[in-house]
């Protein structure tokens, strides 16, 4: 690709995240790109246009071409022209984050958002002008009809998530999938890399990109705290004064499920116990609604009756203790682990606030869907079952399993392997850090986003497939 030839497309779904991708876009066009956001968020479209950059408002782009959103042979004919087989399954996300049971609605927005994608590459290729797309890695709608209108014409998407190593970021081409970066062990372990992981291990500190640090906080402190009361204020004003479409539009809906947490941390309080003494497997609960679970591991999505199986299926010689993510606490439903430690005496759950490094290294085994906890777990030479689409699933140190019914037999497996040198897992590491790419998304620092703009540069430009 040349710095002329291909126009970088960009989506954008909320405000938050067009703060960012503005001065990106800035820096791209003045490297010579040719660079359009793509705004799913009416303010995000009036900012764009404030500052001269390019941009498509999706939304209402969507509503004035193509076939009408409710148009139901319309919205078949568009699945089966995107190859999928049916949409059940591309509609789950949202389902799940946000609570919608209406089919119709989900169509509607879905045909809105592929309308205004197929309209948006119509022009670029009546232009002559190749695009790629770029996008946070999510399960949104429009997220999801983006990537497929590009699929279908060929265009390369690249998918951006945060990576294992602090600061670092993969850039995916074409896939949902987990990012495959641990298949084959690197020659050699860089000095860098070496120092990461050997920093890592002395400050027993997780993996938290920053535009995720605000999440780390108790559910109580986010329900009143000051601020994101004024911003929901905010959001309703022009969610239902002003008529602003906006892509994360359940306001109302947000900030019930917060309160719930809150009284749900609160009653759970009474449910935790320390670390015990005795053996113990442990499992990390995961992000509930993250697209890890409902899109790249959706057999896995009810974490409840996954940890039920395994309380069911344990060895007797061990305990099961389980730890909600610090991110989410209160977000599993504190009736239904009252239930599980009720009927299970091999069941712990443990302070959220439990440093996580001293769980794993105090654990005989570790089981997780895609966690990055499973990769910490590596790097402490403690045996690691897998059920899900992880990064580390590749890595021949790790016990994969296809599917739920097989991880009674592997973890027997994993404790009867028992621990490893830590040291054999540098080389996979240091294979990961190879395909990962400095950078932080959502955070406007001008040093961090030079940093960004290159890396994504960089990552556009080279052949798939390079390390």
């Amino acid at each position: 690709m040349t710095a002329s030839s291909t126009t970088i497309l960009i989506t954008t779904l909320a405000e938050y995240q067009t703060r960012f991708w503005i001065p990106v876009a800035q820096r791209l066009r003045a490297a010579g790109h040719d660079v359009e956001l793509l705004a799913f968020d009416d303010r995000s479209a009036e900012m764009s246009e404030a500052e001269g950059v390019p941009v498509t408002n999706m939304y209402r782009g969507g509503l004035k071409v193509g076939p009408a959103p409710d148009d139901r042979e319309a919205f078949d004919a568009r699945i089966v022209q995107y190859g999928l087989d049916g949409s059940n399954f591309l509609f789950s996300h949202e389902r799940f984050t946000f609570g919608i049971r209406d089919t119709a609605a989900l169509r509607r927005r879905f045909m809105i958002y592929a309308n205004a994608m197929e309209a948006l590459l119509d022009r670029l290729e009546a232009q002559g002008k190749p695009a790629e797309l770029v996008q946070e890695l999510g399960g949104f709608l429009s997220v999801i009809a983006s990537f497929y209108a590009a699929k279908r014409r060929g265009l390369r998407n690249w998918f951006i998530e945060p990576s294992f190593f602090r600061g670092r970021m993969y850039f995916t081409p074409d896939s949902l999938a987990a990012p495959d970066v641990m298949a084959k062990p690197a020659d050699i372990v860089s000095p860098e890399v070496q120092a990461y992981l050997d920093d890592t291990l002395r400050q027993r500190a997780i993996v938290i990109p920053k535009k995720d640090q605000h999440q780390y906080s108790a559910a109580f402190k986010k329900v009143t705290n000051l601020r994101n009361a004024q911003r929901l204020a905010e959001k309703l004003w022009d969610q239902f004064a002003l008529g602003k479409h906006q892509e994360f539009g359940h306001n109302l809906r947000h900030a019930r499920v917060h309160a719930a947490m809150a009284l749900n941390a609160t009653r759970l309080r009474k449910l935790y116990k320390p670390i015990p003494e005795t053996p113990f497997v442990y499992y990390p609960f995961h992000v509930p609604a993250d697209m890890a679970l409902t899109l790249r591991s959706p057999d896995y999505l009810d974490q409840v009756a996954t940890v039920d199986f395994l309380l069911r299926t344990i060895p007797d010689s061990h305990l099961l203790v389980v730890k909600e993510h610090p991110a989410q606490i209160g977000a599993i439903s504190a009736d239904r682990l009252f239930e599980l430690a009720r009927r299970f005496d091999n069941f712990v759950l443990l302070p959220p606030q439990t440093n996580n490094y001293t769980v794993l290294n105090r654990s005989d085994a570790v089981i997780s869907v895609n966690s990055k906890s499973g990769a910490e777990a590596l790097l402490l030479g403690k045996p690691v079952v897998v059920m899900g689409d992880a990064f580390y699933r590749s890595c021949p140190l790790v016990h994969a399993v296809d599917r739920l019914g097989d991880v009674p037999a592997r973890l027997r497996e994993a404790l009867r392997a028992g621990p490893f040198d830590p040291g054999k897992g540098a080389p996979y590491f240091e294979s990961a850090w190879r395909r990962s790419y400095p950078g932080e998304l959502y955070i406007s620092d001008p040093k961090l986003l030079d940093t960004f703009a290159a890396s994504l540069r960089t990552a556009i430009a080279e052949p798939v497939g390079t390390t």
